[in-house]
């Protein structure tokens, strides 16, 4: 069994595989990291792990999971099953590294473009010959929300809401109509532009906002929220 760890910046994911496909999953938060993680290779039997990290775990938790499993800790040396043509490849976050080699294993000899709709929304490209040259950051639902209360007097910090609307009529209604449609024309329009450039174009929308964006964007699209846990137990799998 394989455990998989995905420490973003809001929450902790974490998955177990046996040959491949995901036979337990849970979300839990940063600061129960080791008793979940250890529960799990308890329970699971498991004997190899991955820790992909975009936040901070300390030296202290870090040692207490290698007492108790074959640890692998994802960065920019770690062996990786694409040729990473990144200008500044050790800035490239782990969380990119792991969605680039899900797109490289499961659409082999084809351009992908990976887009990752979480805290950030980024924007990955794969070709068909294996090669990442990157992509794109931009903020994510919440944060342009968290952004719009933050930055001014008197916006409300709201949830998001999507509004079947062009011209808002409340302040409310204006500000989801602007972080919504806002995101959603983004998304559509980067998607039309490297379809202009890249023919046979896969398209896959992962992260945590994927079940709200999925069935709002014009483009056909692959929709898998596990992409970057699957991504992960492929370079967990290619380093043992």
């Amino acid at each position: 069994m394989n455990l998989v760890i995905d420490v973003g910046n809001t929450r902790i994911k974490s998955a177990i595989f046996d040959k491949g496909e995901i036979i337990h999953s849970e979300t839990f938060s940063h600061k129960n990291i080791v008793e979940n993680v250890v529960e799990s290779i308890n329970k699971f039997e498991c004997v190899n792990a991955i820790i992909s990290s975009v936040s901070t775990l300390n030296k202290s938790q870090i040692s207490q999971i290698k007492e108790k499993i074959n640890l692998i800790i994802l960065n920019a040396s770690t062996k990786i099953p694409f040729k990473n043509k990144y200008d500044t490849p050790k800035t490239l976050g782990v969380d990119r590294i792991a969605l680039a080699s899900a797109a490289v294993f499961q659409y082999p000899n084809k351009n992908v473009l990976v887009i990752d709709a979480g805290t950030c929304i980024t924007y990955d490209f794969i070709n068909k010959e294996g090669n990442y040259f990157g992509g794109a950051i931009s903020p994510g639902i919440t944060m342009r929300y968290k952004s719009l209360n933050h930055f001014t007097e008197n916006l409300p910090l709201l949830n998001p809401n999507f509004e079947n609307e062009l011209i808002g009529t409340s302040t409310i209604s204006s500000i989801h109509i602007g972080v919504i449609k806002g995101v959603i024309s983004e998304i559509d329009s980067f998607i039309e532009q490297y379809r202009k450039k890249n023919r046979d174009l896969t398209i896959v929308l992962t992260g945590g906002d994927v079940n709200f964006l999925n069935n709002r964007l014009k483009n056909g699209i692959f929709a898998n929220p596990n992409f970057l846990l699957e991504g992960l137990n492929i370079i967990l799998t290619y380093n043992l």
